[in-house]
């Protein structure tokens, strides 16, 4: 399996530094983006596998988000984080095709588990498709 490419998009600096410190040293290629603009403009420009996308957020929200990366990514999974106060919001999220979420503050170990899962599923859908193409 190719190394799995992350982009974490919260608009808490120090959170995101942190996670993908941690995630790096465990070979993940990790990009991050700070609001919902630039996490689209990232995925535009950058393959990726899995997002970590924060429900709130300034600007654009996390559902918003997941709405835009799923009509252009349909492969790309996304992870919701949310608050409790957000948890029907992480539901709607599922709905439009997030993959899995989160509650905050995140386990770190929980949180790397459903990436790698994550990947994994992303990987498998894409194996099929070649396969079909073949």
């Amino acid at each position: 399996m190719t190394p799995c490419r992350v982009l974490l998009v919260d608009d808490e600096v120090d959170f995101v530094r942190t996670v993908a410190k941690r995630l790096k040293r465990h070979e993940l290629s990790v990009e991050a983006a700070h609001n919902g603009e630039d996490a689209l403009r990232h995925l535009a420009d950058n393959p990726t596998d899995v997002v970590v996308l924060d429900m709130k957020m300034p600007g654009m929200d996390g559902i918003e988000v997941l709405r835009r990366i799923k009509e252009r990514e349909t492969l790309v999974e996304v992870i919701m984080l949310t608050g409790h106060a957000s948890v029907g919001a992480a539901i709607e999220g599922m709905e439009l095709g997030a993959f899995d979420y989160l509650m905050k503050p995140v386990e770190f170990d929980e949180l790397l588990y459903k990436i790698q899962d994550a990947h994994k599923k992303k990987s498998i859908q894409e194996a099929k498709i070649r396969a079909l193409e073949g």
